[in-house]
Formats: structure tokens, sequence, C-alpha cells
């Protein structure tokens, strides 16, 4: 069960990590939260309902990373019509707010077993997740896959053949092995999931 998600009776799976792996996949989440940004909550006695329908911004995201996570429904780059940027803006401001705030409640929920997991005191532990928090977890791992994918600027074309290849002492390994660490999990956490 090492390194990979394993399905556990009555649904959910569970995955044995070890205290540097725990560490490594806290720190991500959070640095995903951190990049996605904190969520917009009512001012104190205003109508939480009105937050619901809250416009959101009409512009993609300027980070590449975050253009990754929240990209234009209609056509992409430059030579995209003005009539498709049109009907890409009126999408991204009715539903940027509300992908932001599941991406964030997925990374959210990653933080929270990863902390109730470490508060065992052990070195390690098995991670053992019900089927929302599989869900949650299998967002939250594609968000961060998405995200390391595009600052190491894989394509979907090539899908990082020369990953495997890099040297030891390229500054970019680090990543790489966060990266396809991370498509192992999430490979192994969708086959839990599929019956």
């Amino acid at each position: 069960m090492a390194g990979q998600f394993v399905p556990i009776p009555g649904g959910g799976a569970a995955v044995a990590l070890d205290e540097v792996e725990i560490s490594i996949l806290r720190s991500l989440a959070v640095q995903l939260l951190e990049l996605i940004g904190p969520g917009e909550e009512p001012a104190k006695g205003e109508d939480p309902l009105a937050a619901l329908f809250a416009e959101g911004p009409s512009e993609p995201p300027s980070d590449p990373a975050l253009a990754r996570l929240f990209p234009d429904a209609y056509g992409f780059g430059d030579d995209t019509d003005d009539e498709l940027r049109e009907y890409a803006a009126e999408f991204r401001r009715f539903t940027e707010n509300d992908l932001r705030t599941r991406k964030r409640e997925d990374g959210l929920a990653v933080v929270r077993t990863l902390d109730a997991l470490a508060a065992t005191g052990e070195g390690g532990a098995v991670l053992k997740l019900a089927p929302d928090d599989c869900r949650h977890w299998l967002g939250a791992l594609n968000d961060l896959r998405l995200t390391i994918g595009n600052r190491l600027e894989i394509s979907d074309e090539d899908e990082g053949e020369g990953l495997y290849r890099l040297s030891d002492d390229d500054p970019r390994k680090p990543m790489v092995m966060a990266y396809l660490w991370l498509g192992a999990l999430q490979e192994t956490l969708i086959e839990t999931m599929t019956p």
C-alpha cells in the first residue's frame, strides 16, 4: 500500500504516508490555497444569500497557473473572436467564484485530513478517506498537478517525456518528482473510486 491508494471496505481509500510525505502534501496544499486566494465571506449583518449571486471576475487570471485552473469556457488564445470572448467573460463572471470555492474546499479538506493524521504523533500513518474525502482529494491532486505542470511548462502533447531523464542537479528535479508522485497518487485514487 505504500505510495498508492487502495480501496477500503465500505467505500473510500487508504494510503500509507511517512512523515516527509505528509509534510510535502500539506505544504503543496497550503501553497495551492494561497494561489487560489481567500474566500469571499459576507460582511457581518450582510445577507449570505446575496453572496451566492455575487458576480465574479470577467477576465482570465494573469498568472498562467491560475489561468490553467480557471480556463476560459469558449476559445483560447489571441485568435479567439470577440463574440467568443464576450461569452467566455459572461460565463466566467457567473461561475468562477463557485469554482474557486470548490477548489478551496478541496485544498482545505487535504490540509485538515493531513493535520488530523499528523496529530496522531506517529512518524507516518495510514490515511483513510471516506468517499466524500476521496472526491476532495482527487480534486486537489488534480489542481496540484495542473499547477506544477504549468510551472514546469508541461504541455498535454508531450506529457513530460523528458522529465524522467532530468539530471539530479537540475533545479526542476524536486518539482518534477512531486509532479510524478502526485500523478501516481491521483491514478491510484481514481482506480479505487472506479467500480
